[in-house]
C-alpha cells in the first residue's frame, strides 16, 4: 500500500502541531507496512538534471524560500500566475540518492519511497480555489492508493483516493481569535466536505465541532486522534544527567520551574496563564516556549509593565522562543507541572506528550482538552483567572497531587500510544480502499 503525504508542515524550520502530526502519521505508515509518497511545494524545474533536483530541493528547504531567491512579492506573482491556468500541475520528482547528508532536515523529510515537489503549489492552490472555487489538481506518475492531506489545503491528487485532516475550525468557531479569510475558509472546507474520498480529525471534540458546522453525520469524519509518539528523540530520565542539562543550558532547577509550551496567540490564553501566574503569589519560576504569533503584545503585556517598569513578579516568568524538539521535550520532562489552558485546542498535543513524560498537566477544561487529559490532570476554568491562581498555588505545593498527576499521566498517555494510533490509522485506509 502507498500513501501519499503532504509537505506543507512537514516543510517548515519551526515546526508546529501539524507538523509533529505529519511525522507521527508517516511513522504509523511505515509501522502498518505502507510505503510513503512525499509532495512539497519546494521551486523545482523539471529540465533541472535529476542529479542536481535532490541538492536543489534541500537547499530550498534549508533558505525556505519557495521559488529561489525571489521576493514575497514575486512568490504571490507566480503563484497568481499559476492559479490563471486550469490545467492538471505535474509534479517533480526528487531523486533519492542518498549522496546528500539530510542531517536535521530528516524531520523535515521523513523516509520516504519518492519525493515530488511543485514549485509554488500551496500558495497556488489559494489562489486558484479563489478563481474557480474547486481545489487545484496534482499529477505524479503512478500515484498512491490514497493521498493524505495532513491539513486541509484545497488540493487534490488525480488517481488517488484523497482524504483531509481537519484539526479544528478555529477560524469559524473563534472568528475573533485568527487571521484566516474566514469566507475562504468556511467555502474551502466545505467543498473538501462535499469532494473529499475521506475525512478525518484528532478528537470527538473536533469531530463534534466540525460535523454541527457543516450539517454532516458526525460518521462522515473519522476520529484518530493523534499519538504520544515521541519519535526518535530519546528523553533524558528525571536523574544527574537531565539536571546538568537544565542548569547548564538554561539556568534551571530539575522539577523547579513550570513549563507553558505554544505559540503565543490569543487562543492559547497565555495572558491570562500569566496574570494567573503574577496573583498566585508562587516563587517557582515559569518558562514560556513559543515564538510569538498573532496579536502576541496584547498576551505579554503582563511582562513588559507599564512606562517601561517590569510588574512585580514578572521577573519570575522566563521568555524562551522556538526550541528544537529534542530540547522542548527534555525542558516538558524536567518541569514542576505543565500549565496549558488553551481556549481551544483541535487535540492538544503538549499535554499528552507532558502526560507520556511523567510531567504533571494543568489544562483547560473545555474544548478536546478533557477528553484527551480524562482523570489525569487538573481542570481550570481558563477564562477564570481566579481559580487558574488558586490551581496553580496547588500545583505548586501539593507533591503528593503532582505525583498523583505524574501516575495517572503515564498510563493515560497510553490511550494514545503510537500502536493504538497505528491501529486506527490502518482501519482508516482500509476502509477508504474497499
Amino acid at each position: 500500500m502507498r500513501i501519499g503525504v503532504d509537505g506543507y508542515n512537514l516543510a517548515l524550520p519551526a515546526g508546529t502541531g501539524v507538523a509533529s502530526y505529519g511525522r507521527a502519521l508517516c511513522r504509523a505508515i511505515t509501522a502498518i507496512g505502507g510505503e510513503i509518497d512525499l509532495i512539497y511545494g519546494i521551486a523545482m524545474r523539471p529540465e533541472t538534471p535529476a542529479p542536481m533536483r535532490e541538492t536543489l530541493f534541500y537547499s530550498r528547504l534549508g533558505e525556505q524560500l519557495s521559488l529561489g531567491q525571489k521576493s514575497k512579492m514575486t512568490l504571490r506573482r507566480r503563484a497568481l500566475r499559476a492559479a490563471m491556468l486550469p490545467t492538471v500541475r505535474k509534479a517533480v520528482e526528487v531523486p533519492i540518492s542518498g549522496k546528500v547528508i539530510a542531517g536535521d532536515m530528516v524531520e523535515r523529510v521523513p523516509p520516504a519511497r519518492r519525493i515530488f515537489s511543485r514549485s509554488g503549489l500551496f500558495e497556488a492552490s489559494v489562489h486558484y480555489f479563489r478563481r474557480y472555487g474547486k481545489a487545484m489538481r496534482i499529477e505524479v506518475p503512478e500515484p498512491p492508493a490514497i493521498m493524505h492531506w495532513t491539513y486541509p489545503v484545497p488540493v487534490e491528487m488525480v488517481g488517488a483516493r484523497n482524504v483531509y485532516t481537519l484539526h479544528d475550525i478555529v477560524p469559524l468557531v473563534m472568528p475573533y481569535a485568527s487571521l484566516e479569510d474566514k469566507a475562504y475558509y468556511k467555502a474551502m472546507l466545505q467543498w473538501l466536505v462535499d469532494n473529499a474520498s475521506g475525512l478525518c480529525t484528532v478528537s470527538e471534540a473536533s469531530r463534534h465541532d466540525i460535523s454541527g458546522m457543516f450539517g454532516m453525520a458526525a460518521d462522515r469524519i473519522d476520529n484518530l486522534y493523534q499519538a504520544a509518539d515521541l519519535g526518535e528523540h530519546p528523553v533524558m530520565p528525571a536523574g544527574d544527567d537531565l539536571r546538568l542539562w537544565l542548569d547548564r543550558l538554561f539556568d534551571l532547577e530539575l522539577g523547579g520551574y513550570f513549563l507553558f509550551a505554544g505559540a503565543i496567540e490569543p487562543k492559547k490564553n497565555v495572558g491570562r496563564l500569566i496574570e494567573a501566574y503574577l496573583q498566585s503569589g508562587v516563587e517557582t519560576p515559569l518558562v514560556i516556549v513559543g515564538r510569538e504569533g498573532w496579536r502576541a503584545e496584547p498576551e505579554l503585556r503582563l511582562l513588559r509593565g507599564g512606562n517601561g517598569a517590569q510588574l512585580k513578579g514578572a521577573a519570575r516568568i522566563r521568555r524562551i522562543d522556538y526550541l528544537p524538539r529534542a530540547q522542548l521535550l527534555r525542558l516538558m520532562r524536567g518541569a514542576r507541572a505543565m500549565l496549558f489552558p488553551s481556549l481551544y485546542e483541535g487535540f492538544g498535543l503538549p499535554v499528552l506528550e507532558a502526560m507520556a513524560l511523567g510531567t504533571p498537566v494543568l489544562t483547560s477544561n473545555i474544548s478536546s482538552l478533557p477528553e484527551v487529559t480524562g482523570e489525569a490532570a487538573m481542570h481550570v476554568a481558563p477564562y477564570d483567572v481566579d481559580a487558574m491562581a488558586r490551581a496553580i498555588v496547588a500545583m505548586d505545593g501539593d507533591s503528593a497531587l503532582r505525583q498523583r498527576l505524574s501516575a495517572l499521566g503515564l498510563s493515560q498517555s497510553q490511550r494514545f500510544s503510537k500502536e493504538r494510533f497505528e491501529e486506527r490509522v490502518a482501519l482508516f485506509y482500509e476502509k477508504l480502499l474497499k
